[in-house]
């Protein structure tokens, strides 16, 4: 092909790669109604245009515009994010309730096998004291009753408990809350009922322990340690969970396409419930490590907070991003 009619064949799409990048160089922000996703694409067609250019020998003018064009495109695509503060807060503010509003049959099924179990073995341990061992060993049960005896001078934070023990504490809470959360959400692979089976039992075992350290008549210590951050922890891996039973759902019902890509599919999905439920742990540790292990507030503060911690839940993860339009936006992945 000669170079003239090479030119006119491709032009435009030269063009329309110089206008983008044009846009892109000049703001940090591009408006909305720029095509940024074609980047990509235009970028490849114009790397093909510029290698065939030098193979055939085309003016060195022409060669040169388009390496200018390749290197310009390549600049663009592999800069590194100056966004993602706003996308991350885009994602807190709508995104993440708008992607477990989308699955919120999932997510109440989720939080009916945590809750559930849950409540029941409460109150069976209540009302049974003997029935905590059948889920939980001698040794860890001696050590929740004195964790709670309101005689116990350990329980919640000492006087000699410095800022650094906080902060200790606060990495504890976190790893162990993110473990139960991942796991909840791995175990989905196996078609959904490992999922099923981490939810129940840690809601049995949560269950049975309030259950029995509240008929020991360690209510009150108990509960107003547990009351500041439950809202967000519990929520949390009921969220969780939900990401998990999306794996299973893939497996057991991948509906027109291959279990393989509905796996695939729904892994995407489930990525914003995760982030989420991790964020929403991240936060819980800071409750329960800075305000929960307090011993300098009466339990009646901590019981209006924690019942307040449940309505700000709710009301977040009902209402926040309803004012978008529905789907997804491009903040609610961060």
């Amino acid at each position: 092909m000669r170079q003239q009619h090479f030119e006119q064949a491709h032009a435009a799409t030269w063009h329309r790669l110089e206008s983008l990048l044009s846009v892109l160089e000049k703001r940090r922000v591009p408006p909305p109604a720029v095509p940024v996703q074609r980047l990509p694409r235009l970028l490849r067609s114009v790397g093909a245009h510029y290698a065939i250019a030098r193979a055939r020998g085309y003016s060195p003018g022409l060669v040169a515009r388009l390496h200018s064009l390749v290197r310009r495109g390549y600049r663009q695509l592999h800069k590194p994010s100056q966004h993602w503060p706003r996308r991350m807060l885009g994602f807190v503010a709508g995104g993440f309730p708008r992607a477990l509003r989308r699955h919120g049959c999932l997510f109440w099924l989720a939080a009916a096998l945590f809750f559930g179990p849950m409540l029941a073995m409460g109150l069976a341990c209540s009302a049974d004291p003997t029935l905590i061992h059948s889920l939980v060993d001698s040794g860890q049960v001696a050590s929740y009753e004195a964790m709670y005896d309101p005689t116990n001078r350990k329980l919640g934070r000492m006087p000699s408990r410095q800022t650094a023990d906080d902060v200790m504490m606060f990495g504890f809470y976190v790893w162990n809350n993110l473990g139960i959360a991942l796991r909840t959400f791995a175990w989905g692979l196996a078609a959904g009922v490992g999922s099923v089976f981490v939810l129940a039992m840690n809601g049995l075992v949560l269950g049975a322990v309030a259950g029995h350290l509240t008929q020991l008549g360690f209510g009150t210590p108990f509960w107003s340690f547990v009351s500041g951050h439950a809202s967000l922890e519990l929520t949390a891996i009921a969220v969780a969970g939900t990401a998990g039973l999306l794996l299973g759902r893939a497996l057991l019902a991948p509906g027109r396409h291959t279990r393989a890509a509905a796996l695939r599919a729904n892994a995407l999905q489930a990525v914003p419930l995760v982030l989420g439920a991790a964020l929403m742990l991240v936060l819980a540790a800071v409750v329960e490590a800075f305000w929960s292990s307090s011993t300098l507030l009466p339990p009646a503060v901590k019981y209006a907070v924690g019942g307040a911690g449940w309505l700000l839940v709710a009301a977040y993860l009902g209402l926040a991003g309803r004012s978008r339009a529905a789907g997804q936006g491009p903040d609610d992945q961060a």
